[in-house]
């Protein structure tokens, strides 16, 4: 199963996952941290991926909602988003 991808086009972050793609503009985006629980802290994050069988989750936050995404490589798909928020379009 493919694992979730992150890419920017223009001004929004774009992250895919199987059938589901998500626009998230990067100016409403405030954060991007690991969050080591196993459900996420915000109860009505909008989750990505399988909470089962991987190790790491990361936390976007927005100005109107957060996005929990579940992977294996954390670290790499943190960093590589903190990178794509810096780019400019």
């Amino acid at each position: 199963m493919p694992g979730i991808k992150i890419n920017r086009q223009g001004e929004n972050l774009i992250i895919r996952w199987q059938l589901t793609k998500i626009e998230i503009p990067v100016t409403e985006v405030t954060g991007v941290t690991l969050d080591d629980t196993y459900g996420g802290t915000d109860k009505e994050a909008i989750r990505i991926g399988t909470p089962y069988g991987t190790t790491g989750r990361i936390v976007i936050r927005t100005k109107q909602r957060s996005y929990l995404l579940f992977t294996s490589n954390a670290d790499v798909i943190k960093e590589k988003t903190e990178h794509l928020l810096k780019m400019e379009s």
